[in-house]
């Protein structure tokens, strides 16, 4: 195996071209992790020596940039997943419909990662935390501020319960991407916008 090494430049070295060696070892490991968990390997089983075998770098390598698994586990997710949209600001309805339209992933390993991951948060407390922290909770506190700008603004109920309304826009549109339980959906082009408008009829001034 030849490792991505991080040789320091000599002095008076010529600049070479392309990504520093250091960066391309990082982006090696980024995508080792998310390679193994897109060919079938729990949260729980994966392991260092696995992902320094598949990142062509040494453990050493790896501990260099994260002190653990699990922050490790937690930037490649984030980076498969992509940040969450941000709203315009137009009015509620349009952003709430901006933020939970599907767009089609940009990584083809999302797929086959995101639905094995769902069922590990169950049974695992590391994997509970990360789906929390990377995916969850960024794309909640931008729902939320959303409602809070409708409330304020007026467009919603002063007695709006932010976080229950969250869960109504989120979960039907979560179910229906992970296992698809009612077949029926898939007729709707625009889910995102009949979940916003039948919600929004309960919490509109």
């Amino acid at each position: 195996m030849t490792e991505l090494a991080e040789t320091p430049a000599q002095p008076g070295a010529a600049r070479t071209q392309g990504r520093p060696r250091s960066s391309r070892a990082h982006e090696a490991i980024l995508e080792a992790v998310l390679d193994l968990l897109a060919d079938g390997v729990s949260v729980e089983a994966l392991s260092m020596e696995a992902i320094a075998a598949r990142a062509g770098v040494g453990k050493a390598t790896i501990y260099r940039r994260w002190p653990g698994k699990d922050e490790l586990l937690l930037e490649a997710l984030v980076k498969l997943k992509g940040p969450p949209p941000q709203p315009l600001g137009d009015s509620v309805r349009g952003d709430l419909i901006r933020l939970l339209t599907v767009v089609g992933p940009k990584d083809e390993r999302a797929v086959r990662v995101m639905p094995c991951l769902f069922p590990e948060v169950h049974r695992s407390a590391e994997a509970y935390r990360i789906w929390q922290e990377g995916m969850a909770e960024p794309r909640r506190e931008v729902m939320r501020e959303v409602l809070r700008r409708g409330i304020a603004t007026g467009e919603l109920r002063p007695d709006t319960d932010v976080e229950i309304t969250v869960s109504m826009l989120i979960s039907p549109m979560l179910l229906h991407r992970m296992v698809r339980w009612n077949p029926a959906l898939d007729a709707y082009d625009d889910l995102a916008e009949r979940v916003v408008d039948t919600v929004l009829r309960g919490v509109t001034a």
